[in-house]
């Protein structure tokens, strides 16, 4: 007989699909004939098995539709019930009460008694229920993953494979619930996760640690050779290693077949390897054997095999199940593929600062992403800018990206608190601000809508296009334009992008060339339109771009976005960093300043001369100003001149210079002040000591009081020691001065000084990156292509976007993960 046992280890046996019954059984030992009597006996409702005073609680938790109220069975059945619980002990009476009797040891005469209600799904087992499980959207914070034992056996595998994989994630908790500990509030100190990692056991992987003031527990947890957690990673690591698994015990693999499979794989990913680079689709409409098109997939293996006996030969032979072209082979080798790309990614920031670059954009399908890209500084020093991800957010409130950020980083093990720095894309760009102005608002609508009239169809594209040669033949005839190779080319209006910030400059500047060619289609269309709507819109068209009015606003945005759109092709640049930007910014200030003080009687003769040449009524300056044509009464009374150059040139100016001081404003000075005397140029001529200490104490979890002590030496050392060295004397730029100081070592002659020069190159300048993904998107996510699902496009983007570290992934890499993510039928 078992001295203690306990039957909540084994509670879970007794919740068979019943109502919760209310009466039980108490077995008493067998008397001197060896009968055993079971007695009935009410039971609590949480009330477990236990074995007391010699007798075992025998749980008949028959709930159910009961013929008669479970308080008050009837004789008859009370009788059956106690014969069939005693008949149930009396097997087990070599060791009557060494293990609980269970319900299943009952007789079958219960079932005439008990009618069994139908299973709740929600209550149903895991094994009795398969359900698609997504590896890819496992949850990786500890705390909110699901036990493995409740998923399907099946895959139970898998999900311990993809979580391996996945490797440790350390979450950093903000605001946990406190603990009384002997008369103290206590919680977990997210500083100890510096430590180290620990998991393992049912306290570590599901209910918590919470004994901080017993961390000698957590050793105690490790153990020694033989504990839990010792045996827990050995069957880990054996899990990792395919050669050891049951299956290939029994079927047996000899080393030619394992040649071919490698041959047969290795093409396989050299063919996904091309079709990813280039930004190609997979699939194709018809991939039957008898199809003349197979899909790009299928028809780059029988080409290569085409011209590649050895490939040719595996691939004909090769076993029918184990052809390696299924669609989910294609997007695990993917997704093998895309998650070695953002490994090497993650290993180059290697645990270093890095700040975050985030915009929003709809796809093909109007699904609403958020790209995330990574900025940092490499182990050589150069500033890097990586695509990390693509995420579909339901809404684009803070909230939601804060959540969808979080996941990202927790999916990566990147850790929140080497964050140093986040650009999100406020669309306040130079066209953005002056838009609004309402002037300048209708006039960039006016713009769209006579892009869109002038080039909505071919036949008034052929138009544009001859009318603009016809133009550049006069205009070669009276020499007012050169001849030679590269120039006069074929142009067209171009439409604004809204993912490229130059794109309106550029609209503006076909615009002005090709006005004459614009204002004859659109006569055109007055005269030979279809309808009566085409010939109104062009009528209202024409009678508002020939007007004076139109022609200064033209000029004026042009004069405009042409001192900004110098600042706007620099910020573009990934390398860019904050102080050259501060520069640009300053420059550009003082143009826009100087074109506010001394530009207008230039515009006005620009403006002057391009209405003389269309044709277009020149305003008297000094007449009354009239709004669409009409004096108003009502409105105070000004002069054209008061109108265009207060209410139109001063303004607009000011408000481009306004929205440059605000987003560089007095708050920040400090800041920027600080980290431009690690300019290098001319001989750090702009050094500053107790500057760079003071951008030291703006970091405080990075320089400890120590540490700004042991700053202020290196900080001498350091301006005597580059400013003698002539490898450092013609440098241009803080990021040249971090690759210079990588290249000579002296990032590890002065660490203090070179972590403040990675802080400031870790500052995001523009999310110019982030726009380029989108633009990547609508590449891979076309209209023939719009059904992808979002990990399937985002595991196309990771590789075609990155693709200079995709190139240096070499095949085995993406074989072995692709072999280690399920069970496969061969192994390498």
């Amino acid at each position: 007989m078992s001295s203690s046992w306990d039957g909540r280890s084994a509670c879970k046996v007794f919740q068979p699909p019943y109502n919760v019954a209310s009466f039980g059984f108490l077995v008493d030992q067998p008397d001197s004939k060896g009968s055993l009597h079971a007695t009935p006996h009410p039971i609590q409702q949480n009330q477990m098995l236990s074995y007391e005073q010699g007798r075992l609680y025998v749980i008949a938790r028959c709930e159910g539709h009961h013929q008669s109220p479970p308080d008050h069975p009837s004789p008859h059945r009370l009788r059956l019930l106690t014969a069939a619980a005693a008949a149930a002990a009396a097997r087990s009476r070599h060791a009557p009460f060494a293990r609980p009797v269970l319900l299943s040891d009952l007789p079958s005469t219960m079932d005439k008694f008990v009618i069994r209600k139908p299973k709740d799904s929600s209550s149903s087992s895991s094994s009795s229920k398969r359900i698609c499980v997504d590896l890819n959207n496992l949850p990786s914070d500890p705390g909110l993953r699901e036990p493995i034992s409740s998923y399907h056996p099946n895959d139970q595998d898998n999900i311990r494979r993809a979580y391996i994989q996945k490797g440790p994630c350390q979450i950093v908790p903000a605001n946990l619930p406190q603990t009384k500990i002997g008369g103290s509030m206590r919680r977990f100190n997210p500083d100890w996760q510096d430590v180290g990692k620990q998991a393992g056991g049912d306290t570590f992987v599901r209910t918590g640690f919470k004994l901080w003031h017993k961390k000698e527990k957590l050793q105690t947890h490790v153990g020694g050779v033989n504990s839990a957690h010792h045996q827990a990673r050995k069957k880990c690591e054996d899990l990792m290693k395919p050669n050891q698994h049951i299956n290939n015990v029994f079927v047996k693999q000899t080393k030619e077949e394992k040649i071919k499979y490698r041959i047969q794989l290795n093409a396989t990913v050299d063919c996904i390897r091309f079709l990813l680079r280039q930004g190609l689709a997979f699939r194709g409409h018809d991939e039957s054997s008898d199809s003349s098109d197979k899909g790009n997939f299928l028809e780059l293996l029988q080409f290569l095999a085409d011209h590649n006996e050895s490939i040719n030969e595996v691939i004909q032979n090769c076993p029918k199940n184990n052809k390696l072209t299924h669609p989910n082979i294609q997007k695990d080798i993917v997704n093998a593929a895309a998650c070695e790309t953002t490994n090497a990614i993650i290993k180059d920031l290697d645990n270093g600062f890095f700040s975050v670059l985030v915009d929003e954009s709809r796809d093909t399908s109007i699904k609403e992403q958020m790209a995330v890209v990574l900025r940092y500084v490499d182990k050589k020093g150069n500033v890097t800018e990586r695509f990390l991800g693509i995420v579909h957010v339901t809404d684009t409130t803070a909230l939601s990206l804060k959540v969808a950020i979080e996941s990202l980083f927790s999916k990566h093990g990147l850790s929140l608190s080497r964050l140093r720095g986040q650009g999100y894309d406020g669309a306040s760009n130079m066209q953005a601000v002056a838009k609004n102005h309402n002037v300048i608002a209708e006039f960039f609508c006016l713009v769209a809508k006579l892009i869109n009239i002038v080039g909505g169809s071919c036949k008034r594209r052929d138009a544009l296009r001859d009318a603009q040669f016809v133009e550049i033949e006069k205009a070669l005839d009276m020499g007012e334009l050169q001849s030679g190779q590269g120039l006069n080319q074929e142009t067209n209006l171009k439409r604004a992008g809204d993912t490229h910030w130059g794109s309106h400059y550029g609209t503006i500047i076909n615009l002005i060339l090709m006005f004459s060619a614009a204002v004859e289609v659109l006569e055109i269309i007055l005269e030979d339109g279809t309808s009566y709507e085409q010939k109104g819109d062009a009528r209202s068209t024409l009678k508002l771009i020939i007007s004076f009015e139109f022609a200064f606003a033209l000029h004026l945005m042009k004069s405009i976005l042409g001192v900004t759109n110098e600042l706007s092709i620099a910020l573009q640049k990934k390398n860019q960093n904050i102080v050259n930007a501060i520069t640009l910014v300053n420059m550009s200030k003082k143009r826009l300043q100087m074109m506010r003080d001394n530009g207008w009687e230039s515009l006005l003769a620009e403006v002057l001369l391009f209405c003389d040449k269309h044709d277009i009524p020149i305003l008297n300056m000094d007449e009354i100003f009239v709004v669409g044509g009409r004096l108003r009464r009502q409105t105070p009374q000004i002069t054209n001149l008061h109108h265009f150059r207060v209410e139109l040139f001063y303004t607009v100016i000011d408000m481009q210079l306004q929205e440059l001081n605000n987003r560089f404003s007095e708050a920040n000075t400090e800041l920027l002040l600080c980290m431009a005397c690690l300019n290098p140029s001319n001989s750090f001529c702009a050094f500053d000591k107790q500057k760079l200490i003071r951008l030291a104490e703006l970091y405080p979890y990075d320089f400890s009081k120590s540490d700004l002590m042991a700053l202020d030496i290196q900080l001498q050392n350091y301006i005597v020691d580059l400013q003698s060295n002539d490898m450092f004397i013609e440098l241009n730029g803080i990021d040249e001065l971090a690759r210079k100081m990588v290249e000579t070592e002296k990032d590890v002659t002065y660490p203090l000084v070179y972590l403040l020069v990675k802080l400031v190159l870790t500052l995001p300048v523009a999310t110019a990156t982030v726009e380029r993904s989108f633009s990547a998107m609508k590449y891979i996510k076309n209209q023939l292509r719009n059904r992808m699902g979002d990990q399937w496009m985002n595991d196309c983007l990771v590789t075609y976007i990155e693709s200079d570290v995709f190139d240096s992934i070499d095949n085995e890499a993406i074989m072995q993960r692709y072999q280690a993510m399920k069970t496969r039928r061969r192994i390498l």
